[in-house]
């Protein structure tokens, strides 16, 4: 893959729109495919974390077909959530999946550099696996700032790197060389998988993440690792 794509704003943005227009319809199947199914208990805890009451109003950020949005909604019918994307074909996967649901969000284009809402619109906001995916990382935090209510929570799950030698070990090579081969085999773009692992070898976790969130304007920020340190869910609450 061509470096600059991870590197150069202006490439990530287009090649990030492209990929995930080009796999909408295979990215459900292989999430859970490629996860065995434990992404859906990840997107539970970050709800779980993010704590939502009734009466909040809720801005799942890259919310692709909506599974962690609908898990929110599914915590209380007084719950509003609004899920945005850049990806039109995701979104257009994600109004085809909520007709089959009692949970209703509200779907529009947005990106985490520039979303078009007031400020202060939010009482919570998630994010699942799509904050790697902000060409510029520190100006889409200071974004989602801006739409939260004073008080509010940020929920952040995302991909981590385990410490343990033997998990490192087996994750890397799962990661580089067999999810790129199952989701050449499923969704017939290759590239999207292998960015996948690249984009979370350049992830800033851990600490350091941590600390981008701190400057970006939130406090009470901590980290909970998943799964033996394979994911994480980092939270925070807006000053």
């Amino acid at each position: 893959m061509d470096e600059r794509v991870l590197t150069d704003p202006r490439r990530k943005r287009q090649f990030v729109r492209g990929m995930f227009d080009g796999i909408a319809g295979t990215y459900d199947l292989l999430n859970h495919l490629l996860s065995v199914g434990i992404d859906v208990i990840w997107r539970k805890r970050t709800v779980d974390l993010l704590r939502p009451e009734p009466g909040w109003h809720v801005l799942d950020l890259a919310t692709g077909t909506g599974d962690l949005g609908f898990e929110t909604a599914k915590r209380d019918p007084g719950i509003v959530v609004t899920g945005a994307d850049v990806s039109v074909g995701m979104l257009r996967d994600g109004v085809d999946k909520e007709r089959g649901r009692p949970e209703c969000l509200d779907f529009l284009a947005g990106d985490a550099e520039q979303l078009p809402f007031p400020d202060a619109s939010f009482d919570g906001v998630t994010i699942g696996f799509g904050i790697r995916n902000v060409a510029e990382l520190d100006r889409g935090l200071f974004e989602i700032n801006r739409v939260m209510r004073p008080g509010g929570r940020l929920a952040v799950l995302e991909f981590s790197k385990p410490s343990t030698p033997l998990i490192r070990g087996i994750y890397f090579l799962y990661f580089k060389r067999i999810l790129p081969l199952v989701g050449k085999l499923v969704s017939r773009d290759p590239k999207a998988y292998t960015y996948l692992y690249e984009s979370v070898m350049l992830f800033p976790e851990g600490e350091t993440f941590c600390q981008h969130l701190s400057e970006a304007g939130f406090e009470s920020v901590e980290q909970v690792g998943l799964s033996f340190g394979i994911a994480s869910i980092y939270t925070c609450s807006k000053l």
